[in-house]
């Protein structure tokens, strides 16, 4: 029985790829809002039913696509925690990940921007940092902040200020190197919540 499932787990993967790269390039060439489930079916070579028996809509298909991301930063997390050393080097360690991949689909971030699936994108970016933020700072930081900053402002505060360093430097064509940005991110970030919570 074990045997018979892998050739169709193979098949789903196969076809879920299909169904992202498709996406991926009609965003790109036609923008989110202008295309379609059938656009998408048509470009994977594929019936309306499979495309629903994956995914219920091209929201959905946008969302799922961002998880290979997500377990990219969450390994990141987890490996820089791991490493021995003061915590404010190790820490926000899924930040270099989070701007190289910003950098490396720099064109899709602009497709994106702006429209419905922009918003989709971007607000799915944002839960998923600020989960790596907030389990990072539960793991790293047992103290209560001495001047009652609660936890969960100093997460929207990485998060937002990430988010908009990441937008002005793709926005300037990503001009300096990921390294470079995420050593002064991290730098500023790690600095105010180490103070504050130390």
């Amino acid at each position: 029985m074990a045997m018979a499932k892998r050739p169709i787990d193979r098949r789903v993967a196969r076809t879920k790829a299909m169904l992202q790269k498709a996406h991926l390039s009609l965003i790109l060439e036609k923008g989110y809002e202008a295309t379609t489930v059938e656009d998408i079916c048509e470009a994977a070579n594929v019936g309306r039913s499979t495309f629903y028996a994956h995914y219920s809509s091209k929201d959905d298909l946008r969302r799922s696509g961002l998880e290979h991301l997500r377990r990219l930063l969450v390994d990141r997390q987890k490996n820089a925690l791991a490493k021995p050393g003061h915590i404010k080097d190790r820490s926000l360690g899924f930040s270099l990940a989070m701007f190289e991949h910003a950098r490396d689909h720099i064109d899709l971030y602009r497709a994106l921007v702006g429209g419905r699936g922009g918003a989709i994108a971007l607000g799915t970016i944002r839960r998923i940092l600020s989960d790596l933020v907030r389990n990072e700072l539960a793991a790293t930081i047992d103290n209560k902040p001495a001047d009652g900053i609660p936890r969960e402002f100093a997460v929207q505060y990485v998060v937002g200020a990430f988010m908009a360093v990441m937008t002005w430097w793709l926005d300037g064509g990503a001009k300096l190197p990921p390294q470079r940005i995420d050593a002064m991110f991290r730098r500023l970030a790690t600095d105010g919540i180490i103070a504050s919570y130390s």
